[in-house]
């Protein structure tokens, strides 16, 4: 059974979607305080992690901010509003997903099947290897990525995106085909959610100009590959 940590200050949350979550094999554990959260992920036994942005402590973005220092955990940002620029700094953060409050448990347990199905995709992909071009591998069975010798340090979504672009490198992906694809559903997405990843992606790939920018049609992977 996979387990996720809920960070949340609201003690009448945690029972009820815990039971629920049961339900579809997760089991869901509650921090009510960013600190005793961070405990617990540090104990390294979760698979994903539920963060409200309303919290005593330190605010959910800046708990993601730590988190992401530490751990490329799957994360689902909780936002109180469900205001666009809410969103837009979770992403940039490295959240993997957002839910607006109040939601559906339902909805909530999709968004998590589908982090977690990503994140259990590596084995599916071993057969095809590692993918290597001039000054960057992509290795779908380890999630790593080297930039010119060097280790990258890539949130879930951001490894997705690349190893999409990897995989079929000058094929140009609008911004709906990978929403699609690394989604996964068609709740509430917006595209600007894809230019956030890619210009993280890129600052992270930096001196390489990986990731080639065709107005109005999407983005490619612009490298050549690696010489035999």
């Amino acid at each position: 059974m996979q387990r996720i940590l809920l960070i949340d200050d609201d003690e009448q949350l945690g029972a009820p979607l815990a039971a629920y979550c049961a339900r579809f094999e997760l089991e869901l554990v509650q921090a009510l305080r960013p600190s005793a959260g961070l405990a617990l992920l540090r104990q390294g036994r979760f698979d994903a992690a539920i963060l409200d942005v309303m919290l005593p402590e330190m605010d959910g973005f800046e708990l993601c901010r730590t988190i992401r220092k530490e751990s490329d955990i799957p994360l689902v940002m909780l936002t109180a509003r469900g205001e666009v620029m809410d969103r837009v700094v979770g992403l940039e953060l490295g959240a993997d997903d957002y839910l607006p409050k109040p939601f559906e448990p339902r909805e909530l347990v999709a968004r998590l099947q589908t982090v977690l199905r990503r994140r259990v995709a590596a084995p599916a992909a071993r057969a095809s290897g590692t993918l290597r071009f001039a000054g960057l591998s992509v290795d779908p069975a380890t999630r790593s990525v080297l930039r010119q010798g060097q280790p990258v340090e890539l949130t879930s979504t951001e490894f997705d995106l690349l190893y999409l672009l990897a995989r079929s490198p000058g094929q140009v992906f609008s911004r709906d085909d990978i929403l699609n694809q690394l989604r996964g559903h068609e709740a509430e997405l917006f595209t600007r959610a894809v230019d956030i990843v890619v210009s993280r992606l890129r600052k992270k790939l930096e001196p390489l100009d990986a990731i080639k920018t065709l107005r109005n049609a999407g983005y490619s992977l612009a490298l050549a590959d690696a010489p035999d």
